[in-house]
């Protein structure tokens, strides 16, 4: 017996890319997870990640325009525009993981000096921020899916999720920069 090919057999293909999403949807927020609480497993010695957080600041800021962009540009039927920004934000919501890995691969997590109120609005951004972003990544891997696969009707579905979701944890995680900025210590 043979086995499949994905080339010539789509439906082989497509499974093969929901298992594949679905696992790296269960796989990174864990990953992620170990960092933060584990820090210092994975130290290069002599890796200076110190601006680290401002470049993931800038990605996050970038892949929120281009959400908007992409929202707008569907929104007014310009599908091939729609397209390319929703790429990009794919690309730099990527490469903000990679980026966000490698920092706290090799730094701690920073804690929150701000007292009273400011406090409490920090940590409710920061946790639904954290909650939301484990979220995002088996949403965005699906939209994706159902986008290259030209299954719309499902795609639009999911998108209509994946879409604000997949914004405020951009938005929230400049807003949790610019909060926690004044107390890092690398």
């Amino acid at each position: 017996m043979t086995t499949p090919d994905p080339l010539t057999n789509p439906a082989v293909g497509a499974a093969k890319y929901k298992v594949l999403a679905a696992v790296l949807g269960a796989v990174i927020p864990v990953a992620v997870a170990v960092l933060y609480y584990f820090p210092g497993v994975f130290v290069i010695p002599g890796l200076n990640v110190k601006s680290l957080p401002a470049v993931n600041a800038g990605l996050n800021s970038l892949t929120a325009v281009c959400l908007m962009l992409g929202y707008y540009f569907i929104r007014n039927k310009q599908v091939a525009r729609h397209r390319a920004m929703m790429g990009l934000a794919f690309l730099l919501g990527s490469l903000f993981l990679v980026s966000y890995v490698a920092y706290h691969s090799q730094v701690a997590s920073t804690t929150f000096g701000g007292q009273g109120l400011i406090r409490g609005i920090y940590y409710f951004i920061l946790l639904t921020h954290i909650v939301l972003a484990a979220a995002t990544v088996g949403l965005v891997l699906f939209t994706l899916y159902f986008a290259l696969t030209e299954q719309f009707q499902k795609h639009r579905r999911i998108a209509r999720w994946t879409y604000p979701v997949w914004l405020y944890v951009s938005v929230t995680g400049v807003i949790v920069y610019f909060m926690i900025s004044p107390y890092y210590t690398s």
